[in-house]
């Protein structure tokens, strides 16, 4: 039974060393994760998408929108600035997310946390503003975004740089359903050029 049990250890042992160990694109010598994910769906038997935690939120840097608005007049005024913007998604590898591991990424995204990833959204507005004398006033937009990561796993019919199973890290960041948006205004001083512009 010793004899056995021996040779069953050397026989597992033997099975471990002849598995195909994975690997994770994030180290010296390897693809990089770009090249990996533009094979996902196209040379692999497996791609799948696993997030790490919770989407997390944040609000994204407010920027201008629609036209500046110039008061010179001698008095103050009102006026509404009619304008849209629409925010977009990104992520880590700088890729289109209409490709295969894009879908792939927004199937996970949905089983994970029950709802539709947002590629895009458009807001739209009149918002109206208070300049006084001599002063340029202006609307600012800040979207409410949402932040995910997580690791691929690719499994490949052939070793690709030395290996069949790769594991490569990936974030998003898109338009949160909840837009929570910040709407602002500011208003300043017009310099000597723009007075000389806009008010004649």
């Amino acid at each position: 039974m010793r004899t056995l049990a021996v040779g069953a250890a050397a026989g597992l042992a033997a099975a471990l060393a002849l598995s195909p160990a994975p690997a994770s694109a994030d180290h010296e010598g390897t693809p990089t994760v770009r090249e990996l994910l533009e094979r996902c769906g196209e040379s692999t038997d497996l791609c799948e998408f696993h997030p790490s935690g919770a989407p997390e939120y944040f609000q994204n840097t407010s920027e201008p929108v629609g036209s500046p608005v110039y008061n010179c007049t001698d008095h103050e005024q009102l006026s509404m600035v009619e304008w849209s913007k629409t925010t977009g998604e990104s992520n880590s590898v700088n890729l289109s997310m209409t490709a295969t591991f894009g879908v792939v990424f927004k199937q996970s995204f949905t089983l994970s946390y029950g709802h539709e990833w947002s590629s895009s959204h458009t807001q739209s507005q009149r918002t109206q503003v208070t300049a006084q004398p001599g002063e340029v006033a202006r609307v600012y937009y800040g979207p409410r975004m949402q932040r995910v990561h997580g690791t691929y796993e690719l499994h490949f019919p052939d070793r690709e740089w030395g290996h069949y199973i790769w594991y490569a890290p990936f974030t998003a960041e898109g338009p949160a359903d909840d837009q929570g948006s910040t709407i602002t205004q500011s208003t300043r001083q017009m310099t000597d050029e723009e007075r000389s512009v806009y008010c004649g």
